[in-house]
């Protein structure tokens, strides 16, 4: 079994970036706020992820949920957060926001890494 390619991984990223603006802005009904504001919204999160990739150097290892994940999640949710607060007037950080921020995206960037890392082992024992 081959390794996850880097571009691999950071679509799994991205998807999980766009699925998270997607979900919550039609929970919140963004889009009464205008599309403008429901792009922002994802440009914020997408931003902190760009980062937490460069800064984790995630392309080296991209599907390890240690480091690589960690610290890509943790970036994509303290610098999205951060970002949102700047870029999409009106939007406060709420301390539920921040909770389902960092639970969903721990979950789900966490999560496909660690799905992949098991997936893995097993095929490598076989």
């Amino acid at each position: 079994m081959t390794k996850v390619s880097v571009w691999a991984a950071l679509a799994c990223d991205v998807l999980v970036v766009l699925v998270f603006t997607a979900v919550g802005s039609a929970s919140h009904a963004s889009l009464e706020h205008g599309v403008a504001h429901v792009v922002l919204l994802g440009v914020s999160f997408l931003l902190a992820l760009g980062v937490g990739w460069a800064a984790a150097r995630a392309w080296r290892a991209p599907a390890q949920p240690w480091p690589t994940g960690v610290a890509v999640w943790f970036a994509t949710v303290v610098l999205g957060i951060w970002f949102r607060a700047l870029l999409v007037p009106g939007a406060g950080v709420a301390v539920s926001f921040v909770l389902v921020t960092a639970l969903f995206l721990g979950a789900t960037m966490l999560g496909w890494r660690t799905v992949d890392t098991l997936v893995r082992r097993r095929a490598a024992q076989h």
